[in-house]
C-alpha cells in the first residue's frame, strides 16, 4: 500500500530517507531551505520544494495532515530541528520523526512533540553491538516504532512444547514459524517440541522481544 512522506531537510540522512522511501513506491515530498540541497534528490521524490521549514505558516501551507509520516531530518542545526517539529505538530501531522545528535536533542525534541525520535549513528552502532554481541539473534524486523518480529536461535532454557513454554503469558509474545534445518513449521501449535538450535520466529512488542533475547541470553 502506497504512502504519503515529507522529509524536512536534504542533507546525508534526509536525502537517504527520501530516495529509499520513493524506491519503494511511497508518495515523496522532500523540503529543504537550500535549493542546492534540493538538487541531489529532486529526480527521485515526487516533489521537491524549497521552503523554510521553521516557519509555521510556510509549513502550514504544505497541507501536513494529508502525509503519513513527517522526518525532519534536520540533526546538524538543534534550533531549526526544534522549530521544523514544533512547526509540523501546530500543522496537525498525524507522526512526526525528528533527527537527533545526542541524548539531549533527542529528549528535547521528545519534549516538544515528535513522536518518535531517531539517531542514526547512534542506533547503528547499538545494531552492530547487538549483532556481534548476540550472535544468536538471527534477524529483526521493526514494525513501527513498538512492535516488531524477532529470529532468535534457541537455547537450552526453551527445549520443550510449546505450552509448557507458555510464552505469550511469560513474555507476551507470540510463535509465528520455527526454523530446523532444512524444515519450517508455521504456526506451530501448542505440542511443538522446540529443540536447542531451533530458529524461532517471535512478533510482539519490542521491550517484551528484548526480555526474551536476555532470557535467552542468560
Amino acid at each position: 500500500m502506497q504512502r504519503s512522506f515529507l522529509v524536512v531537510g536534504t542533507g546525508r540522512f534526509g536525502s537517504s530517507v527520501a530516495r529509499s522511501l520513493f524506491d519503494f513506491g511511497h508518495e515523496v515530498v522532500a523540503v529543504d531551505r537550500s535549493e542546492e540541497a534540493l538538487s541531489d534528490v529532486i529526480d527521485r521524490v515526487t516533489h521537491a520544494v524549497v521552503i523554510d521549514a521553521t516557519d509555521d505558516r510556510a509549513v502550514a501551507q504544505l497541507g501536513l495532515k494529508s502525509f503519513d509520516t513527517v522526518i525532519v531530518a534536520i540533526g546538524g542545526n538543534l534550533e531549526a530541528g526544534i522549530l521544523a517539529t514544533v512547526a509540523a505538530k501546530a500543522a496537525g501531522a498525524k507522526y512526526v520523526i525528528s533527527k537527533a545528535n545526542s541524548r539531549m536533542t533527542a529528549r528535547i525534541l521528545a519534549s516538544v512533540g515528535a513522536d518518535e525520535v531517531v539517531r542514526p549513528e547512534h542506533d547503528m552502532g547499538h545494531r552492530l553491538a547487538r549483532q556481534l554481541a548476540t550472535p544468536n539473534e538471527i534477524a529483526t524486523l521493526q514494525l513501527g516504532p513498538d512492535h516488531g518480529v524477532a529470529e532468535l536461535e534457541t537455547r537450552d532454557r526453551f527445549v520443550g512444547s510449546l505450552i509448557d513454554l507458555e510464552l505469550p503469558r511469560r513474555f507476551r509474545v507470540q510463535v509465528i514459524a520455527v526454523h530446523r534445518g532444512d524444515e519450517i513449521e508455521v504456526g506451530p501449535t501448542g505440542d511443538f517440541e522446540l529443540h536447542e538450535g531451533d530458529r524461532l520466529l517471535l512478533i510482539g512488542r519490542n521491550e517484551d522481544l528484548d526480555q526474551v533475547r536476555d532470557y535467552i541470553d542468560g
